[in-house]
């Protein structure tokens, strides 16, 4: 961790160590070379300040993004609860024709009901 950022050769970026596969943990990663060697060049160049305000830019972005795609889903939620809404009453009203052709056939005959008989309870001494 001591050694210095590395610039490119032109110094327009900086040449971070890649690593192969990306860390699963938030802990992992904010210990990958290429993350400590991005917050060492904030600190060796004094950046802190104007890495905080790109953070809170790309927060307020991310948090605008979020609610606009909330607001954007809400109208489509409300369109297919109506459309369901519809169907719903297009099937009851389907529902009663179905209803009346199933009485007009001839009644089927109900089994008889089962008698169940129960084992008395031993007598308590």
């Amino acid at each position: 961790m001591a050694d210095k950022v590395k610039l490119s050769k032109d110094g327009s970026s900086i040449d971070f160590i890649v690593s192969e596969n990306i860390p699963a943990s938030v802990k992992k990663f904010r210990h990958s070379p290429e993350i400590e060697g991005l917050y060492r060049f904030i600190f060796e160049n004094d950046l802190q300040k104007e890495a905080y305000e790109i953070m809170e830019r790309i927060v307020a972005a991310r948090k605008a993004k979020k609610l606009k795609d909330k607001q954007d889903a809400a109208p489509a939620k409300k369109i297919e609860a109506a459309a369901a809404k519809a169907d719903a009453k297009t099937a009851k009203k389907a529902e009663p024709v179905a209803v009346a052709s199933a009485k007009s056939a001839k009644p089927v005959a109900k089994p008889a009901p089962k008698t169940v008989l129960k084992k008395a309870a031993p007598k308590k001494k």
